[in-house]
């Protein structure tokens, strides 16, 4: 009868003497491991905002990687599918929150069945290095860089594909409460996800070498932990001041909220009245704070010029705006003199949100939810950075937030402070807004630089450039304040090494992999070469 959910080494692998024992039967029974893998899910979530329990997703992630030891493909492929959909479900659960249930369980499988497919490749890793003693030192040192990469490589995959990925969820992003998070100025968060995966494989690793009955095998992940922990954020240079006067107008956002042409605008500017008069270098309103094209609608560039005047200040504004034939989600740095206008458009409008791709075939599907969308924004491709006077002002509208390379294009362009731009009214009493904030202080951890985050209906924050919400506007209310922040130059090194890392992640674990294979299937060919035959010989 088994005692233990590990199946245990055999007999013969048992009788080697203890430093050349190896792992290859060390796995958990398959519903054990479903259940470890759900629970995995669970925990993830939880580490994430707006809980944010962060030493859990070290739990989470050495639970996943110990459920897919021992497994096949098609058990890879359901133990990690599982996680994948206990996870996103729980996380995103706010998609559905005005369209229902359908885009959440279509985003949520999507993503689950790729985080899934993405686990196999770890489960192959697993088995193909098991013949290697246990306290040797492709276990100990080789596998835990493997298994890293092959984690974050799947990480990137998804933040890329399809339909531009959607990097929302990523290892990295939930140590933004903890002492970790500075490290990803170094690293970036790519690189952050590679670490702590990296502590947890080398973990399991040590305990499938003997635990507490072999300390040395600790060394490696205990090494990682200490340099995360004692790595402090890259400093970037002091330049000065910028008074930033940022406004929640609270207006009838939302895609069905009841309004009229212009009550949006009416509401930014009703909120913004309390700041005339005071000293502001920008004035800067939400994503969607003015529901008319003032390119080309009259009334609304008249108003804005008003609002311009008022404030003495430029006006760092969002609206679609359309040029020929194309509909662009965009913030004007809205200014006295025509001139002296400057816009960027939103990089990765997104799908099913602001644009459906595919349409004709989506539409075969889910006509009737694929019909409520009547926008069909174009991608931008002017840089993310307006000029305000001598100092650049780095930009990312809403989700634009999550992609790496909108805020390494921003800082690369020189931007010394961000203004992030966000409408949230879509997500009313959800989860959403919190999540999206933890993204934006780990953008100002990442690159040395504050950040005003502005939205719709809240909640608005000023940050930092070490993280810290210093000054807030809570949900569903409408209020404006002035924050001086300050200015910082320098790039930090996951601006600089951060394309340069993403790619070589991916590369790394593919070839990585594929090396694992080659030697996996080298040493099987020997085997069988070296195996007796003929009358008398063990099979």
């Amino acid at each position: 009868m088994r005692t233990s959910l590990l199946t245990p080494a055999p007999a013969a692998a048992q009788e080697q003497e203890t430093p050349r024992r190896t792992v290859a039967a060390w796995s958990l029974p398959v519903w054990a491991a479903v259940l470890a893998s759900a629970a995995a899910g669970l925990l993830l979530d939880l580490a994430s905002a707006p809980v944010g329990w962060w030493p859990l997703t070290f739990v989470s992630v050495a639970v996943a990687l110990v459920a897919l030891i021992g497994r096949s493909i098609g058990g890879a492929l359901l133990v990690g599918t599982v996680f994948g959909a206990v996870f996103f479900a729980t996380h995103l659960v706010w998609v559905g929150e005005f369209l229902g249930p359908v885009p959440w369980l279509a985003l949520a499988g999507l993503e689950a069945v790729l985080f899934g497919a993405g686990a196999v490749p770890i489960a192959l890793a697993y088995r193909w290095t098991a013949r290697y003693p246990a306290r040797g030192l492709v276990q100990l040192l080789a596998v835990p860089p493997l298994i890293a990469a092959l984690w974050t490589a799947r990480e990137v995959v998804m933040g890329a594909w399809p339909y531009s990925g959607f990097p929302w969820a990523r290892l990295g992003m939930t140590q933004v409460g903890g002492p970790l998070a500075e490290a990803a100025s170094w690293t970036s968060v790519t690189g952050l996800s590679l670490l702590i995966v990296m502590v947890c494989a080398s973990v399991v690793q040590w305990i499938r070498a003997g635990g507490i009955r072999f300390m040395l095998g600790l060394h490696p992940a205990v090494s990682v932990a200490v340099l995360l922990v004692v790595t402090p954020q890259f400093p970037t240079a002091s330049a000065g001041e910028f008074r930033v006067g940022w406004v929640q107008g609270d207006g009838p956002t939302g895609y069905f909220d009841d309004k009229a042409p212009g009550d949006v605008l009416a509401a930014q500017t009703a909120a913004t009245v309390p700041l005339y008069g005071q000293p502001m270098d920008l004035l800067a309103w939400p994503e969607g704070g003015v529901d008319a094209d003032p390119l080309s609608d009259p009334a609304a560039a008249e108003a804005l010029d008003r609002v311009v005047r008022s404030a003495e200040a430029p006006l760092l504004m969002n609206a679609a705006t359309t040029r020929g034939d194309d509909v662009f989600n965009t913030s004007l740095l809205w200014t006295a003199e025509p001139t002296d206008r400057q816009w960027h458009d939103k990089v990765n409008p997104v799908p099913f949100g602001e644009y459906v791709p595919d349409r004709w075939f989506y539409e075969l599907i889910v006509p009737d939810l694929v019909g409520l969308i009547q926008r069909e924004y174009t991608p931008g491709t002017n840089p993310p950075i307006v000029q305000v006077g001598d100092v650049r002002v780095g930009l990312a509208i809403c989700f634009d937030v999550i992609y790496d390379t909108v805020i390494w294009d921003g800082a690369r362009a020189g931007a010394e402070v961000y203004v992030f731009q966000t409408n949230n009214a879509d997500f009313r009493g959800t989860d959403e807004n919190l999540q999206q904030l933890a993204f934006a202080r780990m953008r100002a951890i990442e690159t040395g630089r504050a950040v005003v985050n502005v939205s719709t209906v809240g909640t608005s924050q000023v940050i930092a450039p070490d993280g810290a919400t210093v000054d807030s506007i809570g949900v569903d209310t409408a209020d404006a304040s002035i924050s001086t922040v300050p200015l910082r130059t320098g790039l930090t090194p996951a601006v600089i090494l951060g394309p340069w890392l993403t790619a070589l992640v991916v590369l790394a674990a593919a070839g990585a992999f594929m090396a694992a294979g080659f030697f996996h299937r080298a040493r099987t060919r020997a085997d069988g070469a070296d195996r007796p035959t003929g009358p008398g010989s063990q099979p």
